[in-house]
């Protein structure tokens, strides 16, 4: 069938608007509270995904060490043509020549052939028995280091996660001094129109206006980058619409920052250190197991077959059987002293560990006092900072209302404006700094 060309036209708009549409019904819109954010981090973020990766890692470690202690059994398969023969030396005074003369004789067949298996089993190796040993240890590790993984993807969600409400409560404070703005500049132009007002107080309002309007726009689009980098810690495709569910109070920065006791053990980190203590220590008995023979069961069964022509798979000539067992048995006697390095380097190691450990003791301290001083003052800071944005909003009112009866200036009412956004902005910073002092301290306690 033959198109005509407004057939055709109509068939490439189609396909135009297909192409544009189809980014746009892949993206998806979420709407999620801070916990049900690092939920989904905790699915999707690579960094998890990875050390969750590692313990896989470690499960088949766990497996190569295992087959250690396994019968090995491996087969082979030998084909040899001799294009030339050797060449052997015999004495020619065996063969009625004169003393110390040889003659030159070629033993054996062009073709040659072989083939077998051979097995071998562990009995005795001081290292297999320790890799056995610590193999629980080591997914230990493993799980550890996917819980410290998982508690700083948490930390920094939270903190990201509450700086945009902040942000959006900012903005709505901001779109409400705009609105502020807009009624005082138009009022100021009316009384400037019947000669009550000069010029240069309707343009001071003009640029407070402008002002106002620039520090928005900044912070809608330092909302903006803050979303991309939240859906990026979170392992969710950036394209994706994230919406934020939770709203903030006081009483929500105060919940659950009483705790009155510290446990090392609730510190991830801690945990982490100690399943490397134990490894550490598999490592020292390890090497100390090298000092010691190591015992095998060996045995081979293998069949050969000489020929002078290719024909070993005619049932015409024999093939020759060899089999055997036997225990071999390896003592070390003298390396240069390799196995006393190795011993003393994984003691060093250990001692590493264990200074990491008291040092973290130390600085778990450190985190818990200095948090509760902050999160106290964090507390004290933004009670007085509310009361102050309150004044300030009560004084440009007041103000605003003299103002409008004839009886103030326009400077008084600039001022108080001035002074309102400035409480306002103390109370958002004492609001975020009570947010990651919270998260700081939810963290040092091992409670987040």
């Amino acid at each position: 069938m033959k198109l005509n060309p407004a057939s055709m036209y109509r068939i490439a708009v189609v396909l135009v608007l297909t192409s544009i549409m189809r980014p746009a019904l892949a993206q998806e819109t979420y709407t999620f509270s801070a916990k049900q954010a690092v939920d989904y981090a905790l699915k999707n973020s690579v960094n998890v995904k990875n050390a969750l990766k590692d313990i896989e890692i470690q499960l088949q470690q766990n497996r190569e060490i295992t087959a250690a202690a396994y019968p090995q059994l491996s087969g082979n398969v030998n084909l040899t043509d001799y294009l030339k023969l050797p060449t052997q030396l015999l004495p020619a005074e065996f063969f009625g020549g004169a003393p110390g003369t040889f003659i030159p004789v070629r033993f054996g067949t062009k073709w040659n052939g072989t083939y077998g298996a051979s097995l071998s089993q562990v009995l005795f190796d001081g290292q297999v028995f320790v890799g056995l040993q610590a193999r629980e240890a080591s997914i230990e590790y493993a799980e550890r280091n996917v819980a410290v993984t998982q508690e700083a993807i948490k930390a920094n969600i939270y903190k990201i996660y509450y700086q945009l409400v902040v942000g959006k409560k900012q903005i709505e404070f901001l779109a409400a001094n705009i609105a502020r703005s807009e009624k005082l500049l138009h009022d100021t132009k009316a009384l400037y129109e019947n000669g009550f007002q000069e010029k240069l107080d309707v343009d001071k309002v003009t640029v407070t206006l402008s002002n106002l309007k620039t520090t928005k726009l900044k912070v809608e689009n330092q909302l903006k980058v803050g979303y991309v980098g939240l859906k990026y810690l979170m392992g969710m495709p950036v394209k994706d619409q994230l919406l934020l569910a939770d709203t903030l109070s006081d009483s929500f920065l105060r919940e659950g920052v009483l705790y009155d006791s510290v446990r090392l053990e609730d510190r991830q980190e801690y945990q982490l250190l100690k399943s490397a203590e134990k490894l550490n220590m598999y490592n020292i008995k390890r090497y100390k197991f090298t000092y010691f023979p190591t015992v095998s069961l060996t045995g081979n069964y293998s069949r050969m077959a000489q020929r002078q022509q290719f024909n070993f798979f005619k049932g015409s000539e024999d093939w020759f059987t060899t089999a055997y067992i036997g225990l071999q048995i390896n003592i070390p006697i003298f390396d240069g002293f390799a196995k006393d390095a190795r011993i003393k380097q994984a003691r060093l190691a250990l001692e590493k560990t264990k200074n990491n450990i008291d040092d973290l003791k130390n600085r778990i301290d450190m985190e818990v006092d200095s948090s509760r001083i902050s999160i106290a003052n964090a507390m004290v800071t933004i009670d007085e900072q509310k009361k102050n944005m309150q004044l300030a909003e009560a004084v440009y009112n007041q103000t605003k209302i003299k103002y409008d009866q004839g009886l103030g200036s326009n400077l008084e009412i600039t001022n108080a404006e001035t002074d309102l956004r400035e409480a306002q902005n103390n109370y958002f910073s004492a609001l975020y700094d009570g947010i990651v002092a919270r998260v700081n301290y939810l963290k040092a306690i091992g409670k987040l």
